[in-house]
């Protein structure tokens, strides 16, 4: 049933910003469903070739207008959207100029991540407010307000947190300033050649063997997150340097204070809305409804899942949680009522620490008979018994986590040396979840202790007022009064069966894909000017050009000689792993010294006899197979090696094309012990592959790609189908990360 403005006559126009959150979904549907004498304009910006407005009415399939369509009728709420919803293209961060009418402002758009750069967290919290009154002041118009921000804007503190306006002397046109600086200090910085130094070194060491590009690629790649994270850093300092838990805070506050400055020292009508954690719906639209996770959730996830053997929070501490409807009505209440309220009387804070309070062992004690009694289940389907927490100091806590990381990090460094084997290969999977694991915990420890272990209560005197002020009309449908929310019954009847269902659908995604990546090779579909291009080493072959060296020594030299030779090329093999670690080409140009002295001639004779037959004897199984399909698809199959040319001419029927190393000789044919040409592998195969592609009018984004070692990375990321074949545990990593096909031959 909807409402009227019941404090005055006549359509009002209201202008809202940040409509595709969480909360901002939820402030138009609500105005749409119970306001009929309520028109939206949203501020959104364009997304890639979508417009603002069809953003908008993106949001119709979201679960928040769903239900609306369920009460109502999926034609009636189209029909509301249409005639009253319209678009302000645009950002605030280049806020376009207001031209419309507005009675109200409803500014709720932040960045809401706790811990962003200190140039990204100002320029969105604080100069996007700037630019906002900065338009509505240009527009000569005199809306009311309502600016949302948050409870923890009062900073690090203890006792009770009344509302009004902040007592600080920070200036928030200083700090902007030095926060949109901070970027270019930060990137000259890492532009210091020790800085350089330093990335190129780890760069060199973890994609070495990709080749050079690929090392200045990587290089270039940790200078980004070395700034990306010294940016955080800069923010998580500053905040905790003035008085307030983290860059989000702080940004809110100085956000405050920009209202505050540029509107109401205008003369202009302002709100001021502070809620505390916001989470899933009590009432509206529908009981648990939540956009994603929040603040809370990624702890409460944890924990349901086993990672969290303890948190170093006050078990007595106030947990202030809020549902997202309660800070809907709120403002709902403050855009649509005649509501007197001004300067300090006009801060409301949407708490429920003072009227209702959660202690924190209260919420772990819901959630844990919660995960009990349905517990999720491991990747082996086996339920997860939650732990029970003792709540430790901070500093046992922090030891603990201290000696897992020191031993998952030996463990990786152990494992990085080992070959690439199922076992290894299985080893580092469960190294590298350990390590991601610790790391989230770590970063949950940090972020969470503030709002866990603090001994601060808000007051909500103004909110309490404000609800005495309303209309019974008005709370029977948009009710705020915290008193009578059940927390137990809100967490384990609509909180954490919703964030548990999200949870669970994320995990069925996340298992769709590791077995689209681990499901055998398909049968390749035809596709025109498609390429089936195939490593030799360690791919269709187990060998390598040690061992073919081996393999042409037995053949061409007597038996008593062999001993010497053997031992001369055993005492090689350090130096053979070195150069294949650091450079493949180093390690072909190493053994193939050794061909110094033989006839092409002589060699080509013995590829001739048995051990040509051996040679296509090594070819496995599994590739043979997949080769004959892409024959059979019309693929034009290649092979691209490191090997001599001479050792695999008995594969040569095999392939269209084969590209392999040719040695130089004399004049009588006598190999010299150097290249013809330099050896096609790692990204000098990918430029090759480029090249060809070309000349061949070949599809790459239909191609199929085969390689084992870290080496062939650079050239599997050209086409559209890589396999990751017995992979070492440098292409294991890569292919994990880009979610390629991994094959065990």
């Amino acid at each position: 049933m909807t409402q009227t403005d019941q404090g005055g006559t006549g359509r009002r126009t209201i202008l809202l910003t940040g409509v595709t959150g969480f909360l901002g979904q939820a402030v138009l549907q609500a105005l749409l469903e119970g306001f009929d004498d309520v028109d939206v304009v949203c501020v959104v910006r364009p997304k890639g070739t979508q417009t603002g407005q069809k953003r908008l009415e993106g949001l119709l399939r979201k679960p928040v207008f769903r239900s609306w369509a369920e009460r109502s009728s999926a034609e009636q709420v189209e029909r509301i959207f249409r005639e009253r919803v319209r678009a302000l293209e645009g950002d605030l961060t280049d806020m376009p100029a207001i031209t419309m009418p507005v009675d109200t402002v409803i500014h709720s758009a932040s960045s809401v991540s706790f811990d962003p750069p200190i140039d990204e967290a100002f320029r969105t919290n604080v100069g996007g407010a700037r630019n906002l009154y900065e338009a509505l002041l240009a527009s000569g118009q005199s809306p009311h307000v309502v600016h949302v921000s948050t409870a923890y804007v009062s900073g690090i503190a203890k006792g009770l947190r009344q509302e009004g306006r902040l007592v600080h002397d920070v200036d928030w046109r200083t700090e902007y300033d030095a926060a949109i600086a901070a970027h270019e200090r930060v990137e000259a910085e890492s532009r210091r050649p020790e800085t350089l130094r330093s990335q190129m070194l780890t760069a060199r060491v973890r994609d070495g063997r990709m080749g050079p590009k690929a090392v200045a690629a990587a290089a270039e790649e940790l200078r980004r997150e070395w700034v990306h994270q010294r940016l955080i850093d800069f923010g998580r300092i500053r905040a905790q340097s003035v008085g307030w838990t983290d860059i989000y805070t702080f940004t809110k506050a100085m956000a405050e204070r920009v209202a505050e400055d540029l509107w109401a020292g205008n003369g202009h009508r302002l709100s001021v809305v502070r809620p505390s954690i916001i989470e899933s719906a009590l009432r509206r639209p529908f009981p648990g409804w939540i956009d994603g996770y929040k603040v809370a959730d990624p702890l409460i996830m944890a924990y349901g899942k086993g990672l969290l053997p303890e948190f170093p929070g006050l078990a007595d501490s106030i947990l202030d949680i809020i549902p997202v409807d309660y800070v809907v009505n709120v403002i709902v209440a403050l855009a649509t009522q005649d509501v007197p309220r001004r300067g300090d009387d006009a801060y409301y804070q949407v708490v429920s620490g003072t009227s209702n309070p959660l202690p924190f062992h209260q919420m772990v004690d819901a959630v844990r008979e919660y995960f009990l009694a349905h517990p999720l289940e491991d990747d082996h389907g086996r339920p997860i018994v939650v732990p029970e927490w003792t709540f430790p100091a901070v500093e046992m806590v922090e030891q603990r986590f201290r000696a897992k990381e020191l031993a998952t990090k030996a463990g990786q460094v152990v494992v990085s040396r080992l070959p690439g084997t199922p076992r290894t290969r299985s080893w580092a999977s469960a190294l590298h979840r350990n390590s991601s694991g610790l790391t989230t915990l770590r970063k949950y420890i940090e972020l969470y202790r503030q709002y866990t272990k603090t001994e601060m209560v808000f007051d909500d005197a103004n909110t309490r007022a404000l609800r005495e002020s309303l209309p019974q009309g008005f709370l029977a449908q948009h009710d705020f009064d915290v008193t009578v929310i059940d927390w137990t019954d809100y967490f384990q009847n609509h909180h954490l069966p919703a964030v548990t269902e999200l949870t669970k659908a994320y995990s069925r995604g996340k298992a769709a894909q590791r077995a689209r990546a681990d499901r055998p090779a398909e049968a390749p579909r035809p596709a025109e000017g498609a390429l089936a291009v195939f490593d030799l080493d360690g791919t269709l072959v187990s060998t390598n050009v040690v061992r073919q060296y081996f393999a042409i020594v037995r053949a061409t030299t007597p038996r008593r000689q062999w001993p010497a030779e053997f031992g001369g090329l055993v005492k090689g093999v350090p130096g053979f792993v070195r150069a294949d670690r650091r450079d493949r080409s180093e390690l072909i140009r190493s053994v193939n010294r050794r061909y110094a002295g033989y006839r092409s001639a002589q060699l080509r004779e013995l590829v001739a006899g048995p051990l040509g037959e051996r040679i296509r004897a090594s070819v496995r199984p599994e590739a043979l197979e997949v080769i004959r399909r892409h024959r059979e698809a019309g693929h034009r199959t290649v092979l691209v090696t490191g090997a001599l040319d001479v050792l695999v001419e008995p594969l040569a029927d095999l392939f269209d094309e084969v590209v392999a190393t040719r040695m130089d000789e004399d004049a009588d044919g006598v190999l010299t012990g150097f290249l013809a040409t330099p050896p096609v592998v790692d990204e000098a195969r990918a430029n090759w592959l480029r090249k060809y592609a070309a000349e061949r009018g070949a599809d790459l984004a239909a191609s199929y790609g085969y390689g084992d070692s870290h080496a062939d990375a650079a050239w599997l990321e050209l086409v559209g189908h890589p396999h990751a074949v017995s992979p070492d545990l440098g292409l294991f990593a890569v292919a994990k990360k880009k979610r390629w096909r991994i094959l065990d031959w």
